[in-house]
């Protein structure tokens, strides 16, 4: 039996860039993102990437008890295609709709805030709750507030745990275990991740700088992006995926960059198409020495002919556990809308000789590509060897 395909309809996305797609896909185009920028911590300042707009929405009554910042970046991202969640509700019924949400850090910064409070008064303050930071409760925390009734779970694989939430989200629409899957990722800035990456010197104090001679490190950044999933024929396909752990180090990508190779191979092979098919590539592109090296010589490999290529963080900060649904939605835009360029690739254009060279989107002859392409990817790699890639089909 053929196995059944599976669409993405909607798209609600907050980060750095603005806090909807109407203010998102401007910004993207110009390179403009204003919530990148010095932010203060508690060793000091870093570049990151945070979310200016408002949130002002909060978790109903019966679920206060979730309330913290991360939350409420989902919930702003999920009101986005509130219209579409109510649809599949009314006509599959809420037992049959499913969430599927990567996190990495969830609410820590609650966590944080509360650990300060308790330095000071002795106490956690009332309005605390381990709810708010405990790592696996987005997604029930988001099936409770959509008010649907399938199987709803996180994912945290540090920075795909939001691109291997689709993985999760496919296979419960083609086992037939739901009709429509809410998927997608959320993080939120806290003092754990971005003093973690600064202790282990991978962190820049100036806007990430992805593929150059001169980039030192990633910007942290936050933000949310969930699609609705399912089986009914939509503009955007799912068409591959590849999923692939090599287990090289626990904070180090393998130099050869072998497992990720098997994730680019292995979605090319799930899609039915050859490299030279696509039409562009979200690089992971953290900016950090080892990570960009591996990748640029992966898509060397994979891509001898050459593909356009970008890398988005810049524009972001690394969103950790939502990074992956963010720049899959990235993507999604430049298929389901005829007004969304590529994305363009923001660095100092100094390339590292080091490297083999890219096709690196910087210019209106590949920006404007993306009005024809049939099919891009998106790549997502993470600490302990995570894998992931993403192919979406016009």
């Amino acid at each position: 039996m053929k196995t059944p395909s599976v669409y993405l309809h909607a798209l609600g996305m907050i980060n750095a860039l603005g806090g909807n797609i109407d203010e998102i896909v401007p910004a993207l185009a110009a390179t403009c993102a204003p919530g990148m920028a010095n932010v203060h911590t508690g060793i000091g300042d870093a570049f990151a990437g945070s979310v200016l707009a408002p949130l002002d929405l909060a978790p109903p009554a019966a679920l206060v008890r979730y309330d913290c910042r991360n939350n409420r970046l989902l919930l702003a991202a999920l009101a986005q295609i509130a219209p579409a969640i109510d649809a599949a509700r009314e006509r599959y019924g809420a037992h049959r709709i499913g969430v599927v949400l990567g996190t990495s850090t969830s609410g820590i910064e609650a966590a944080e805030a509360a650990f300060v409070y308790h330095a000071q008064a002795g106490q956690l303050p009332e309005n605390f709750n381990y709810r708010q930071m405990e790592i696996g409760t987005a997604a029930p925390f988001a099936a409770a507030a959509l008010g649907v009734q399938g199987p709803a779970f996180t994912i945290s694989t540090a920075c795909t745990s939001s691109a291997k939430a689709f993985a999760s989200a496919r296979r419960l629409l083609q086992l037939q275990l739901c009709d429509a899957v809410v998927v997608g990722g959320v993080d939120s800035l806290c003092e754990l991740t971005v003093q973690g990456f600064a202790s282990l010197e991978s962190t820049s104090g100036v806007r990430t700088n992805p593929m150059s001679v001169n980039r030192c490190g990633i910007n942290v950044g936050e933000g949310a992006a969930v699609f609705l999933m399912s089986r009914d024929e939509a503009a955007v396909r799912l068409a591959g995926l590849g999923e692939s752990s090599d287990a090289h180090h626990i904070s180090s990508p393998d130099p050869q960059g072998a497992g990720a190779e098997l994730a680019l191979r292995e979605a090319l092979a799930d899609a039915g198409i050859g490299p030279s098919a696509l039409d562009y590539v979200n690089l992971h592109a953290t900016a950090t020495r080892k990570n960009d090296e591996m990748e640029a010589k992966l898509m060397a490999r994979v891509f001898p002919q050459g593909v356009a290529t970008s890398g988005t963080k810049p524009l972001t900060g690394h969103q950790l556990g939502a990074a992956g649904a963010t720049e899959l939605g990235f993507a999604w835009l430049t298929l389901a809308r005829d007004d969304v360029p590529l994305p363009r690739h923001v660095w100092d254009g100094e390339l590292d000789p080091a490297l083999p060279p890219l096709d690196l989107v910087e210019n209106e002859r590949f920006v404007a590509r993306g009005a024809n392409a049939q099919y891009v990817m998106s790549n997502s790699f993470a600490f302990g060897g995570s894998n992931v890639s993403l192919i979406l089909a016009r």
